[in-house]
């Protein structure tokens, strides 16, 4: 017998919709639970400026709209912010008006359809674990993105500790994203092996803290991980994230499929 499900197997059909919020894009997509890859092709609108709520959320609507949903399909949206019960508690590269706004609530309105909001490091975190780099790893998983700043997700046993924000940690007097993010060393023209020295002084700490089982690196600079990951010395096993640029709409897509389970 075939290990492929049958097409006509309700888990292999089942999928639901993940949105991601950037300061530069709005990017949608079903994705399909069964192998986490798009169940048609990805549709991005540019973020209207300024990027306040209601600008926000009608772009959503209009990403959503664009494609054929059933009513009963789960959707979820990441933001670049912590979120508490769907509340935006902070905003980054967003307008600041999202402060204080239920985000949850600003795109259901434009939508009509109920929404899950999660922060989008927690996304693209929940997403390596659940289709990528992680995928079968038991214990504690640390997904850590280099960026603009450095974005955290931890996850232990499959199950998401939302808004870690390890990249606001204190390291040597310093917020350590203002050391080691990607932006920095593109800024102060770092080799990778400069570089490298600032992300083993922060993985190091993050390392004796939490004393995960995996660490997955990911981020835009991920791909060119052989030029700096074998520069670490850890004693934890760290690896490249797998999903890339489809990790935020992925990971808010399968949340939003299990907080309806």
């Amino acid at each position: 017998m075939s290990d492929h499900k049958h097409k006509n197997d309700p888990e292999s059909r089942a999928i639901a919709f993940g949105i991601d919020i950037g300061g530069s894009g709005i990017k949608g997509a079903p994705v399909s639970l069964a192998d986490g890859e798009f169940a048609a092709d990805r549709k991005r609108i540019p973020t209207p400026q300024p990027s306040t709520p209601d600008a926000v959320a009608a772009t959503v609507a209009k990403v959503v709209d664009s494609f054929d949903l059933g009513k009963d399909v789960p959707i979820g949206v990441t933001f670049p912010a912590v979120i508490l019960h769907g509340v935006a508690q902070s905003a980054a590269n967003v307008d600041k008006s999202w402060i204080g706004t239920n985000v949850e609530k600003a795109v259901q309105h434009a939508t009509g359809r109920k929404v899950l909001a999660v922060n989008d490091a927690d996304a693209a975190g929940y997403a390596e674990v659940l289709y990528g780099a992680a995928k079968g790893v038991d214990g504690v998983v640390l997904v850590v993105t280099l960026g603009t700043g450095i974005g955290s997700a931890l996850i232990v046993d499959g199950h998401l500790v939302p808004n870690t924000e390890l990249g606001h940690l204190e390291i040597d007097g310093f917020d350590a994203e203002s050391r080691a993010a990607e932006s920095v060393r593109d800024r102060e023209g770092l080799d990778w092996s400069g570089w490298a020295e600032r992300l083993q002084r922060y993985f190091t700490v993050v390392e004796n803290l939490f004393w995960p089982d995996l660490i997955v690196v990911g981020g835009g600079v991920s791909k060119h991980h052989s030029d700096f990951l074998p520069l670490l010395d850890l004693r934890t096993k760290i690896v490249p994230a797998q999903l890339r640029n489809a990790a935020g709409i992925v990971g808010a897509a399968a949340l939003a499929a299990k907080s309806r389970g």
